[in-house]
Formats: C-alpha cells, structure tokens, sequence
C-alpha cells in the first residue's frame, strides 16, 4: 500500500507542470488546433515531438515558430502567428510539445 501511495504521489507531482502547460496551450487557444495525440487542423503534439526528438534548438525553433506561425512542414495549411503569446510563453508551450510521448 505504501509503495502504491508513493508511485501515485511521484505520478501526481510529474504530471503536475504537464497539466499547467496543457492548461497554457488552451488558454492561448493551441487547442483549438492541435490535439495532444491525434491530427486536427494541426498536427498532434505527439507527432510534433517525435519529429523534432533530440534535435539542437527544438525548443526554440518551435518556439519561434508558435509565435511568428509556419507552413510547408505539415502540409498545405499554414499555422498563423499567434501574437498573444510571448517568448516566455512559447519556449514553455514548445518544451511541454517535445516532452510528450
């Protein structure tokens, strides 16, 4: 019992920072394109995470491209530049993106 409290409460604190940033990409309207496991208008977080896996500067090309938008990597529908997030913002958005598995 004590050992399934203690891997509940790791799960819990891990997933933690997880949610809070699931929680910034709806504030800042991500969600509405893009889905954590499945392709939307957008691409899935997942998929994103495993193109970009191990790649120098991940986190802030993505970053880069979350707030000045990007087209031709996903297909034919471009992503816009989303003005209403900040750098600060978009490098937490982009890191939270490349921890998904």
């Amino acid at each position: 019992m004590k050992r399934a409290l203690i891997a509940l409460a790791t799960a819990l604190v891990a997933a933690g920072p997880a949610l809070a940033d699931q929680a910034l990409a709806t504030a800042k309207n991500c969600m509405a394109c893009h889905a954590i496991d499945k392709k939307l208008v957008g691409p899935a977080y997942k998929d994103v995470a495993a193109k970009y896996a191990g790649q120098p500067g991940a986190v802030d090309k993505l970053a880069a491209k979350i707030q000045k938008g990007g087209a031709g990597v996903w297909g034919p529908v471009p992503m816009p530049a989303n003005t209403q997030v900040n750098e600060a913002e978009a490098k937490k958005l982009a890191a939270w993106v490349l921890s998904l598995k």
